[in-house]
Protein backbone atom coordinates (compact mmCIF):
# COMPACT_ATOMS: atom_id res chain seq x y z
CA UNK A 1 0.00 0.00 0.00
CA UNK A 2 1.15 3.63 -0.76
CA UNK A 3 -0.09 6.78 0.54
CA UNK A 4 0.15 10.28 -1.12
CA UNK A 5 -0.85 13.42 0.84
CA UNK A 6 -1.88 15.91 -1.08
CA UNK A 7 -3.72 19.80 -0.56
CA UNK A 8 -7.33 18.44 -0.04
CA UNK A 9 -6.96 15.08 1.18
CA UNK A 10 -4.81 11.93 1.27
CA UNK A 11 -4.74 9.40 -1.61
CA UNK A 12 -4.34 5.62 -0.79
CA UNK A 13 -3.81 2.77 -3.29
CA UNK A 14 -3.72 -0.69 -2.14
CA UNK A 15 -2.10 -3.39 -4.14
CA UNK A 16 -3.25 -6.52 -1.80
CA UNK A 17 -7.46 -6.10 -2.26
CA UNK A 18 -8.92 -9.77 -2.73
CA UNK A 19 -10.71 -10.48 -5.63
CA UNK A 20 -9.21 -7.87 -7.53
CA UNK A 21 -8.88 -8.27 -11.34
CA UNK A 22 -7.19 -6.13 -14.53
CA UNK A 23 -9.64 -7.73 -16.76
CA UNK A 24 -12.96 -6.18 -16.38
CA UNK A 25 -13.53 -6.91 -20.31
CA UNK A 26 -13.74 -10.33 -20.11
CA UNK A 27 -17.36 -10.19 -18.95
CA UNK A 28 -18.22 -8.06 -22.29
CA UNK A 29 -16.05 -10.64 -24.53
CA UNK A 30 -18.05 -13.70 -23.17
CA UNK A 31 -21.30 -11.80 -23.99
CA UNK A 32 -19.92 -11.32 -27.99
CA UNK A 33 -18.66 -14.78 -27.92
CA UNK A 34 -22.48 -16.20 -26.56
CA UNK A 35 -23.85 -13.71 -29.01
CA UNK A 36 -21.32 -15.12 -32.30
CA UNK A 37 -21.14 -18.63 -31.07
CA UNK A 38 -17.45 -18.83 -32.11
CA UNK A 39 -16.40 -21.08 -29.13
CA UNK A 40 -19.23 -23.18 -28.84
CA UNK A 41 -18.69 -23.62 -32.97
CA UNK A 42 -14.65 -24.19 -32.92
CA UNK A 43 -15.16 -26.60 -29.88
CA UNK A 44 -17.25 -28.64 -31.48
CA UNK A 45 -14.22 -29.82 -34.31
CA UNK A 46 -12.37 -31.09 -31.36
CA UNK A 47 -11.67 -34.77 -30.71
CA UNK A 48 -11.22 -35.99 -26.59
CA UNK A 49 -10.99 -39.12 -25.40
CA UNK A 50 -10.32 -38.40 -22.16
CA UNK A 51 -12.52 -39.46 -19.31
CA UNK A 52 -13.75 -37.40 -17.30
CA UNK A 53 -11.32 -34.23 -17.49
CA UNK A 54 -10.79 -31.68 -15.06
CA UNK A 55 -9.95 -29.04 -17.88
CA UNK A 56 -12.57 -29.85 -21.00
CA UNK A 57 -11.11 -29.06 -24.32
CA UNK A 58 -13.77 -26.32 -24.90
CA UNK A 59 -12.94 -24.67 -21.41
CA UNK A 60 -9.14 -24.67 -22.57
CA UNK A 61 -10.41 -23.09 -26.13
CA UNK A 62 -12.12 -20.54 -24.86
CA UNK A 63 -9.90 -19.77 -21.98
CA UNK A 64 -6.90 -19.41 -24.62
CA UNK A 65 -8.87 -17.00 -27.06
CA UNK A 66 -9.85 -15.19 -24.19
CA UNK A 67 -6.34 -14.76 -22.91
CA UNK A 68 -5.35 -13.73 -26.19
CA UNK A 69 -7.88 -10.91 -26.63
CA UNK A 70 -7.02 -9.34 -23.27
CA UNK A 71 -3.06 -9.47 -24.29
CA UNK A 72 -2.27 -12.83 -22.38
CA UNK A 73 -0.90 -14.75 -25.39
CA UNK A 74 1.44 -17.07 -23.74
CA UNK A 75 0.49 -20.05 -21.68
CA UNK A 76 2.88 -19.02 -19.20
CA UNK A 77 0.80 -16.19 -18.42
CA UNK A 78 -1.84 -18.67 -16.44
CA UNK A 79 0.65 -19.48 -14.45
CA UNK A 80 -0.20 -16.46 -12.37
CA UNK A 81 -4.09 -16.08 -14.00
CA UNK A 82 -5.04 -19.34 -12.32
CA UNK A 83 -6.35 -17.19 -8.81
CA UNK A 84 -7.80 -14.54 -11.11
CA UNK A 85 -11.75 -14.14 -10.20
CA UNK A 86 -12.63 -12.98 -13.37
CA UNK A 87 -10.87 -15.31 -15.70
CA UNK A 88 -12.70 -18.27 -13.06
CA UNK A 89 -15.64 -16.56 -13.39
CA UNK A 90 -15.78 -16.37 -17.62
CA UNK A 91 -14.77 -20.13 -17.48
CA UNK A 92 -16.79 -21.74 -14.86
CA UNK A 93 -13.66 -22.67 -12.70
CA UNK A 94 -10.09 -22.26 -12.16
CA UNK A 95 -8.30 -21.72 -15.27
CA UNK A 96 -6.01 -24.51 -16.86
CA UNK A 97 -2.12 -24.40 -16.18
CA UNK A 98 0.63 -24.19 -18.49
CA UNK A 99 1.73 -27.78 -18.80
CA UNK A 100 -2.23 -28.65 -19.07
CA UNK A 101 -2.46 -26.10 -22.39
CA UNK A 102 0.74 -27.38 -23.48
CA UNK A 103 -0.45 -31.19 -23.77
CA UNK A 104 -3.82 -29.43 -25.55
CA UNK A 105 -1.94 -27.33 -27.79
CA UNK A 106 0.28 -30.18 -28.87
CA UNK A 107 -2.33 -33.12 -29.20
CA UNK A 108 -4.42 -31.24 -31.76
CA UNK A 109 -3.92 -33.07 -35.15
CA UNK A 110 -5.19 -32.47 -38.74
CA UNK A 111 -8.42 -32.91 -39.37
CA UNK A 112 -9.26 -31.12 -36.44
CA UNK A 113 -7.21 -27.63 -38.23
CA UNK A 114 -9.15 -28.39 -41.35
CA UNK A 115 -12.41 -28.64 -39.56
CA UNK A 116 -11.81 -25.56 -37.32
CA UNK A 117 -10.69 -23.47 -40.85
CA UNK A 118 -14.21 -24.78 -42.42
CA UNK A 119 -15.63 -23.25 -39.03
CA UNK A 120 -14.63 -19.91 -39.57
CA UNK A 121 -15.89 -20.25 -42.70
CA UNK A 122 -19.37 -21.01 -41.58
CA UNK A 123 -19.55 -18.47 -38.94
CA UNK A 124 -19.15 -15.78 -41.81
CA UNK A 125 -21.73 -17.38 -43.49
CA UNK A 126 -24.35 -17.27 -40.35
CA UNK A 127 -23.63 -13.73 -39.90
CA UNK A 128 -24.65 -12.93 -43.67
CA UNK A 129 -27.75 -15.64 -43.70
CA UNK A 130 -30.20 -13.04 -42.94
CA UNK A 131 -29.68 -10.85 -45.27
CA UNK A 132 -28.12 -12.08 -48.55
CA UNK A 133 -24.86 -10.21 -50.09
CA UNK A 134 -24.72 -8.86 -53.45
CA UNK A 135 -21.12 -8.70 -53.44
CA UNK A 136 -18.16 -10.51 -51.42
CA UNK A 137 -14.86 -9.25 -52.54
CA UNK A 138 -12.34 -11.95 -51.28
CA UNK A 139 -8.44 -10.55 -50.08
CA UNK A 140 -5.68 -12.62 -50.14
CA UNK A 141 -2.24 -12.33 -48.02
CA UNK A 142 1.10 -13.69 -47.03
CA UNK A 143 3.49 -12.56 -43.99
CA UNK A 144 6.10 -13.82 -42.12
CA UNK A 145 6.25 -15.36 -39.07
CA UNK A 146 9.34 -15.49 -37.42
CA UNK A 147 10.78 -19.35 -36.32
CA UNK A 148 11.97 -19.15 -32.41
CA UNK A 149 14.28 -22.40 -32.89
CA UNK A 150 14.51 -25.51 -34.51
CA UNK A 151 10.79 -25.80 -35.05
CA UNK A 152 8.96 -28.48 -37.31
CA UNK A 153 8.93 -26.80 -41.25
CA UNK A 154 10.60 -23.53 -40.20
CA UNK A 155 12.69 -22.79 -43.13
CA UNK A 156 14.83 -19.20 -44.76
CA UNK A 157 13.02 -16.98 -46.04
CA UNK A 158 14.79 -15.01 -48.95
CA UNK A 159 12.63 -12.36 -49.06
CA UNK A 160 12.24 -11.52 -45.62
CA UNK A 161 15.42 -12.58 -44.76
CA UNK A 162 15.17 -14.79 -41.88
CA UNK A 163 14.44 -18.38 -40.41
CA UNK A 164 10.13 -18.20 -40.62
CA UNK A 165 7.01 -19.61 -41.21
CA UNK A 166 4.60 -18.21 -44.23
CA UNK A 167 1.04 -17.98 -42.84
CA UNK A 168 -1.73 -17.13 -45.85
CA UNK A 169 -4.55 -14.82 -44.60
CA UNK A 170 -8.16 -14.50 -46.24
CA UNK A 171 -10.49 -11.80 -45.85
CA UNK A 172 -13.80 -11.49 -47.25
CA UNK A 173 -15.49 -7.82 -47.38
CA UNK A 174 -19.21 -7.87 -47.82
CA UNK A 175 -21.06 -4.84 -50.02
CA UNK A 176 -18.64 -2.60 -48.71
CA UNK A 177 -18.33 -3.35 -45.55
CA UNK A 178 -14.63 -3.99 -43.13
CA UNK A 179 -12.54 -6.91 -44.14
CA UNK A 180 -13.65 -10.19 -42.10
CA UNK A 181 -10.97 -12.85 -41.54
CA UNK A 182 -12.29 -16.31 -42.60
CA UNK A 183 -8.93 -17.71 -43.14
CA UNK A 184 -5.64 -18.52 -41.13
CA UNK A 185 -3.14 -21.16 -43.01
CA UNK A 186 0.35 -21.70 -41.64
CA UNK A 187 2.49 -22.57 -43.97
CA UNK A 188 6.37 -24.01 -44.18
CA UNK A 189 8.83 -20.83 -43.99
CA UNK A 190 10.37 -21.86 -48.13
CA UNK A 191 6.51 -21.73 -49.53
CA UNK A 192 5.76 -19.45 -52.55
CA UNK A 193 3.54 -16.72 -51.31
CA UNK A 194 0.65 -18.20 -53.47
CA UNK A 195 0.87 -21.29 -52.48
CA UNK A 196 -2.34 -23.72 -51.84
CA UNK A 197 -4.08 -20.37 -52.80
CA UNK A 198 -5.88 -21.47 -55.70
CA UNK A 199 -7.53 -24.65 -54.46
CA UNK A 200 -8.31 -22.82 -51.06
CA UNK A 201 -9.84 -19.82 -53.17
CA UNK A 202 -11.87 -22.69 -55.31
CA UNK A 203 -13.46 -24.22 -51.38
CA UNK A 204 -13.76 -20.88 -50.67
CA UNK A 205 -15.70 -20.05 -53.36
CA UNK A 206 -18.02 -23.10 -54.07
CA UNK A 207 -18.99 -22.86 -49.79
CA UNK A 208 -20.04 -19.26 -50.18
CA UNK A 209 -21.95 -19.59 -53.60
CA UNK A 210 -23.93 -22.39 -52.27
CA UNK A 211 -24.55 -20.22 -49.51
CA UNK A 212 -25.31 -17.38 -51.49
CA UNK A 213 -26.20 -18.48 -54.99
CA UNK A 214 -26.96 -14.41 -56.38
CA UNK A 215 -24.01 -13.21 -55.03
CA UNK A 216 -21.14 -11.54 -57.14
CA UNK A 217 -17.79 -12.36 -56.31
CA UNK A 218 -14.55 -10.54 -56.54
CA UNK A 219 -10.52 -11.38 -55.98
CA UNK A 220 -8.07 -9.10 -54.74
CA UNK A 221 -4.21 -10.28 -54.47
CA UNK A 222 -0.43 -9.02 -55.00
CA UNK A 223 1.81 -10.19 -57.75
CA UNK A 224 2.71 -13.27 -55.07
CA UNK A 225 -0.64 -14.83 -56.20
CA UNK A 226 -0.33 -13.79 -60.03
CA UNK A 227 -0.65 -17.51 -60.94
CA UNK A 228 -2.21 -19.08 -63.80
CA UNK A 229 -3.76 -21.35 -61.09
CA UNK A 230 -5.15 -18.50 -59.23
CA UNK A 231 -6.38 -17.22 -62.77
CA UNK A 232 -7.93 -20.47 -63.89
CA UNK A 233 -9.60 -20.81 -60.72
CA UNK A 234 -11.22 -17.77 -61.38
CA UNK A 235 -12.16 -18.16 -64.77
CA UNK A 236 -13.89 -21.51 -64.64
CA UNK A 237 -15.67 -20.18 -61.28
CA UNK A 238 -17.06 -17.21 -62.67
CA UNK A 239 -14.86 -14.61 -60.25
CA UNK A 240 -13.96 -11.37 -61.30
CA UNK A 241 -10.30 -10.79 -60.18
CA UNK A 242 -7.82 -7.97 -59.62
CA UNK A 243 -4.05 -9.18 -59.18
CA UNK A 244 -1.42 -7.21 -59.28
CA UNK A 245 1.21 -8.20 -61.90
CA UNK A 246 4.97 -7.69 -61.36
CA UNK A 247 7.14 -5.78 -63.81
CA UNK A 248 8.95 -7.52 -66.78
CA UNK A 249 10.83 -6.10 -70.35
CA UNK A 250 7.58 -7.08 -72.24
CA UNK A 251 5.54 -5.44 -70.14
CA UNK A 252 7.44 -2.30 -69.60
CA UNK A 253 7.75 -1.97 -73.59
CA UNK A 254 4.13 -2.65 -73.93
CA UNK A 255 3.43 0.32 -71.46
CA UNK A 256 6.22 2.81 -73.00
CA UNK A 257 3.63 5.10 -74.62
CA UNK A 258 1.79 5.71 -71.41
CA UNK A 259 4.79 6.36 -70.00
CA UNK A 260 6.25 8.97 -72.24
CA UNK A 261 3.15 11.06 -71.74
CA UNK A 262 3.54 10.78 -68.09
CA UNK A 263 7.60 11.41 -68.29
CA UNK A 264 6.70 14.49 -70.61
CA UNK A 265 4.01 16.11 -68.36
CA UNK A 266 5.99 15.65 -65.41
CA UNK A 267 9.42 17.77 -67.36
CA UNK A 268 7.35 20.29 -68.06
CA UNK A 269 5.97 21.04 -64.42
CA UNK A 270 7.63 18.62 -61.97
CA UNK A 271 5.00 17.75 -59.93
CA UNK A 272 3.77 14.09 -59.92
CA UNK A 273 1.88 12.54 -63.68
CA UNK A 274 0.05 9.53 -63.63
CA UNK A 275 -1.57 7.93 -66.70
CA UNK A 276 -3.77 5.19 -66.98
CA UNK A 277 -4.56 2.75 -70.15
CA UNK A 278 -4.51 -1.06 -70.73
CA UNK A 279 -2.94 -3.70 -73.17
CA UNK A 280 -3.24 -7.26 -74.07
CA UNK A 281 -0.41 -9.40 -72.32
CA UNK A 282 0.18 -13.08 -72.24
CA UNK A 283 3.08 -14.63 -70.19
CA UNK A 284 4.31 -17.93 -71.67
CA UNK A 285 2.77 -20.14 -69.44
CA UNK A 286 -0.89 -18.23 -70.41
CA UNK A 287 -3.02 -19.75 -73.16
CA UNK A 288 -4.17 -16.70 -73.99
CA UNK A 289 -3.93 -12.58 -73.83
CA UNK A 290 -5.40 -11.05 -70.52
CA UNK A 291 -6.28 -7.75 -69.98
CA UNK A 292 -3.67 -5.64 -67.98
CA UNK A 293 -4.70 -2.42 -66.60
CA UNK A 294 -1.64 0.24 -66.44
CA UNK A 295 -0.69 2.73 -64.44
CA UNK A 296 2.21 4.99 -65.73
CA UNK A 297 3.46 7.53 -62.82
CA UNK A 298 6.12 9.71 -62.92
CA UNK A 299 7.49 10.97 -59.49
CA UNK A 300 9.98 13.63 -57.87
CA UNK A 301 11.24 10.26 -56.57
CA UNK A 302 11.30 8.87 -59.44
CA UNK A 303 9.29 6.27 -62.35
CA UNK A 304 6.18 3.72 -60.69
CA UNK A 305 4.65 1.67 -63.47
CA UNK A 306 2.51 -0.82 -61.99
CA UNK A 307 0.08 -3.48 -63.13
CA UNK A 308 -2.90 -5.40 -62.56
CA UNK A 309 -4.13 -8.35 -64.78
CA UNK A 310 -8.02 -8.53 -64.61
CA UNK A 311 -10.89 -10.16 -66.08
CA UNK A 312 -13.40 -7.26 -65.39
CA UNK A 313 -14.81 -4.74 -67.82
CA UNK A 314 -14.50 -0.96 -66.91
CA UNK A 315 -12.54 2.05 -66.69
CA UNK A 316 -8.85 1.61 -66.10
CA UNK A 317 -8.26 4.01 -63.60
CA UNK A 318 -11.63 2.98 -61.86
CA UNK A 319 -10.06 -0.63 -61.68
CA UNK A 320 -6.78 0.52 -60.31
CA UNK A 321 -8.21 2.23 -57.68
CA UNK A 322 -10.70 -1.08 -56.59
CA UNK A 323 -7.34 -2.82 -56.00
CA UNK A 324 -5.89 -0.54 -54.35
CA UNK A 325 -8.69 -1.09 -51.80
CA UNK A 326 -6.86 -4.32 -50.87
CA UNK A 327 -4.39 -2.53 -48.66
CA UNK A 328 -7.12 -3.05 -45.98
CA UNK A 329 -6.38 -6.70 -45.87
CA UNK A 330 -2.75 -5.74 -44.70
CA UNK A 331 -3.90 -3.24 -41.85
CA UNK A 332 -5.80 -6.45 -40.43
CA UNK A 333 -2.72 -8.34 -40.71
CA UNK A 334 -0.99 -5.75 -38.68
CA UNK A 335 -3.97 -5.57 -36.13
CA UNK A 336 -3.26 -9.81 -35.68
CA UNK A 337 0.67 -9.66 -35.91
CA UNK A 338 1.11 -6.37 -33.25
CA UNK A 339 -2.32 -6.62 -31.16
CA UNK A 340 -2.79 -10.05 -31.28
CA UNK A 341 0.71 -11.64 -31.22
CA UNK A 342 -0.53 -14.28 -33.57
CA UNK A 343 3.59 -14.51 -34.09
CA UNK A 344 3.42 -16.63 -30.86
CA UNK A 345 4.28 -19.93 -32.86
CA UNK A 346 7.25 -21.18 -30.69
CA UNK A 347 5.72 -24.90 -30.14
CA UNK A 348 8.15 -27.10 -32.08
CA UNK A 349 5.22 -29.59 -33.91
CA UNK A 350 3.96 -27.82 -36.75
CA UNK A 351 0.49 -28.54 -36.03
CA UNK A 352 0.81 -27.10 -32.57
CA UNK A 353 1.54 -23.87 -34.61
CA UNK A 354 -0.94 -24.07 -37.05
CA UNK A 355 -3.60 -24.60 -34.29
CA UNK A 356 -2.10 -21.65 -32.36
CA UNK A 357 -2.37 -19.46 -35.53
CA UNK A 358 -6.10 -20.29 -35.42
CA UNK A 359 -6.70 -19.34 -31.64
CA UNK A 360 -4.93 -16.22 -32.26
CA UNK A 361 -7.40 -15.97 -35.44
CA UNK A 362 -10.70 -16.75 -33.07
CA UNK A 363 -9.62 -14.01 -31.01
CA UNK A 364 -9.41 -11.71 -34.22
CA UNK A 365 -12.99 -12.55 -35.36
CA UNK A 366 -14.17 -12.33 -31.76
CA UNK A 367 -12.66 -8.45 -31.25
CA UNK A 368 -14.63 -7.96 -34.34
CA UNK A 369 -17.37 -8.69 -32.80
CA UNK A 370 -16.76 -6.38 -29.99
CA UNK A 371 -16.24 -3.71 -32.35
CA UNK A 372 -19.37 -4.10 -34.42
CA UNK A 373 -21.19 -3.79 -30.97
CA UNK A 374 -19.47 -0.78 -30.57
CA UNK A 375 -21.17 0.92 -33.24
CA UNK A 376 -22.12 4.60 -33.11
CA UNK A 377 -19.19 5.51 -30.58
CA UNK A 378 -15.59 6.61 -29.84
CA UNK A 379 -13.88 3.01 -30.52
CA UNK A 380 -16.51 2.01 -33.40
CA UNK A 381 -13.27 2.37 -35.68
CA UNK A 382 -10.43 2.05 -33.12
CA UNK A 383 -7.67 -0.66 -33.56
CA UNK A 384 -7.98 -3.87 -31.48
CA UNK A 385 -5.17 -2.45 -29.46
CA UNK A 386 -6.60 0.51 -28.52
CA UNK A 387 -9.93 -1.41 -27.94
CA UNK A 388 -8.12 -3.29 -25.29
CA UNK A 389 -6.40 -0.64 -24.01
CA UNK A 390 -9.39 1.38 -23.29
CA UNK A 391 -12.41 -1.30 -22.51
CA UNK A 392 -11.49 -4.52 -21.67
CA UNK A 393 -8.23 -3.44 -19.38
CA UNK A 394 -10.34 -2.66 -16.88
CA UNK A 395 -9.62 -3.09 -13.24
CA UNK A 396 -12.02 -5.17 -11.24
CA UNK A 397 -13.23 -6.51 -8.08
CA UNK A 398 -15.67 -9.78 -7.96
Amino acid sequence: MNNFKTARKPVEIRFDLPSTSSDGGLLLLKKADKRLGLTARLAQCLQDSRRDPTHTNSKMLTQRILGICQGWEDCNDFDALRQDPLFELALGSAPAPQPTLCRFENGRVRQELYAMSLALVELFIDRHRSCPPKRIVIDMDATDDPAHGQQQLEFFHGYYGRHCFLPLFVFCSVDGQDEELVGAILRPGNAHAGRRSGSILKRLVRMLRAAFPETQFMFRADAGFALPQVYETCESLGVSYLISLARNERLQEMAAPLMNESRAIHAEGGQKSRHFGEISYAAKTWPHERRVIVKAEVMKQGENPRFVVTNCPGDPEALYDEYCQRGDCENRIKELKLDLFSGRTSCHKFSANAFRLLLHAAAFVLLCEVRRMLSGTGLARAAMGQIRLKLLKVAAQV
